[in-house]
């Protein structure tokens, strides 16, 4: 079994890998994309390249924060998910980046929408409504979830041991 756990592990750590291979790429294309706007000079179509550089370096965040969690989670701690503290902890570092990386990418095709084209501005506020839905959830599945944690304080203790293995 130690065999087989050992390698989602090492699984779990190429996955990483590739997020932060993807990130890279990501951020690459936002410097060009970018670089190329300011080229093009300083006008509104040097502002819109920007903003889409942003909403790139926004995904590359996310992919790092994603391999992050994953090799702190999968790898170091090799967590189990299943008491409720591991599970809203390990849920809120994926939600967080999310919920941060969909709002400026609604935000981006906000800004889109009002100089390009504003057909699509009823898409970019569906994009907004569906982050507050989802903050809201994730708010709402923290607090039904606080009360799982006071049946389990062992469970707190246990994930408090293993957040000592990243210092």
């Amino acid at each position: 079994m130690k065999s087989l756990i050992r390698f989602f592990a090492t699984l779990h750590a190429v996955i990483a890998l590739l997020f932060v291979a993807a990130s890279l790429v990501l951020i690459v294309i936002a410097a060009r994309s970018g670089w190329s706007a300011l080229g093009s000079g300083l006008d509104g179509s040097a502002a819109q390249g920007i903003i889409e550089a942003i909403g790139l370096i926004a995904i590359a965040v996310v992919a790092l924060q994603i391999a992050q969690t994953i090799v702190e989670e999968e790898v170091i701690r090799e967590a189990q998910v299943s008491a409720p503290t591991r599970v809203r902890r390990y849920l809120s570092r994926f939600l967080v980046v999310i919920v941060v990386a969909l709002a400026v990418e609604g935000l981006v095709a906000t800004f889109k929408a009002l100089h390009d084209d504003l057909d699509q501005l009823p898409y970019a506020a569906t994009l907004l409504v569906s982050v507050a839905v989802l903050l809201a959830g994730w708010g709402i599945f923290i607090r039904l979830n606080r009360a799982a944690e006071e049946l389990e304080p062992e469970a707190m203790e246990d994930a408090k041991r293993e957040d000592k293995k990243l210092e």
